[in-house]
């Protein structure tokens, strides 16, 4: 039987059959991604194969292949050994969420986000929640994120989850595609899952006033079925997002507005760190680029795990 994965739970996987049914299902015996070091093999969004078998009068399967996938998003395990972990596969879009405040997104994380979405293949939107929230200075912030995204070629949303502001602009995009809701814990993904979908009446939770920050209200990764057509998936809050598996040579074709100025650096292999004249660094003198894009491409081309670390423990 062929069917597509709903909800993992680490040992568990719920599918659904060709014909509409759920069952709960589990993999038999070691099973491996070739070249992908992961510790979930099966992701949700999977399209496998499974066979049937009943255990104490309750249909169970086991699942003994999986179909290639069109993309998939993968970031470094927390616990920040060599492992990654794949959050979804077969992704339509990817919607970051993001607020400048209660809690902070952070520019290298959106950066890092973006930046293995588009390794992958996935289409990225950004959207600033809790808009009815905001004071001043989160507003500002926000207007210049959004104005600098923008300008790179980011489709980004200002909503409120809460009020319903843009969330007909969301849902026009979701509509019969497979989606991605991903963010720090908190954000408001799965209040804007119920505002999109409010019969799913998904469990969320107040911010933690003594930390700042949500509480998890997704364990695992789950997709759920819209009725205005395609599916969601909802993820857990991530505390830091850490890129994998990248060449440093290779980032900055993941980075828009440096791959249209390379061709204008003086070595065809310029890494724009320590080479001469190259056109990224003198656009970024000249103020034509953003430096949090440029510290973030740095970060990421030297190996250098710090910010990915205060992720971890602004957001803990």
């Amino acid at each position: 039987m062929k069917g597509l994965v709903y909800k993992s739970t680490g040992s568990w996987y719920t599918v659904r059959s060709a014909e509409g049914l759920f069952y709960p299902c589990r993999i038999k015996g070691k099973f491996r991604i070739d070249g992908i070091k992961s510790t979930n093999p099966i992701a949700v969004g999977d399209r496998v194969e499974f066979e049937l078998e009943d255990a104490d009068q309750e249909t169970r399967g086991v699942i003994t292949k999986i179909e290639p996938r069109d993309n998939y998003i993968i970031r470094k395990s927390v616990n920040l050994s060599k492992q990654t972990h794949i959050i979804a596969s077969n992704i339509d879009y990817a919607f970051l969420l993001i607020t400048p405040s209660n809690p902070v997104t952070t520019t290298s994380f959106i950066d890092r986000f973006l930046v293995t979405a588009a390794a992958y293949h996935i289409e990225c939107v950004l959207l600033f929640n809790k808009s009815d929230a905001y004071d001043q200075d989160a507003m500002d912030q926000a207007k210049y994120l959004a104005a600098l995204y923008r300008s790179i070629g980011y489709e980004c949303i200002g909503i409120s989850a809460k009020t319903g502001k843009n969330v007909d602009k969301v849902k026009a995009l979701m509509t019969d595609k497979t989606s991605l809701f991903s963010g720090h814990s908190g954000v408001g993904k799965s209040t804007l899952v119920n505002a999109l979908a409010p019969e799913l009446d998904l469990r969320t939770a107040e911010i933690s006033l003594q930390h700042a920050q949500g509480q998890h209200t997704t364990t695992f990764a789950e997709m759920f079925d819209l009725p205005f057509g395609g599916r969601i998936i909802d993820t857990p809050g991530i505390k830091g997002f850490g890129v994998v598996d990248l060449e440093p040579t290779e980032l900055g074709a993941y980075f828009p507005e440096f791959f249209a100025l390379q061709d204008q650096c003086k070595f065809n292999n310029c890494q724009h760190i320590n080479e001469p004249n190259c056109a990224i660094k003198d656009e970024l003198e000249a103020g034509q680029l953003a430096w949090s894009r440029y510290n973030s491409y740095c970060q990421m081309h030297s190996g250098d795990d710090s910010q990915y670390r205060k992720d971890l423990y602004q957001t803990s």
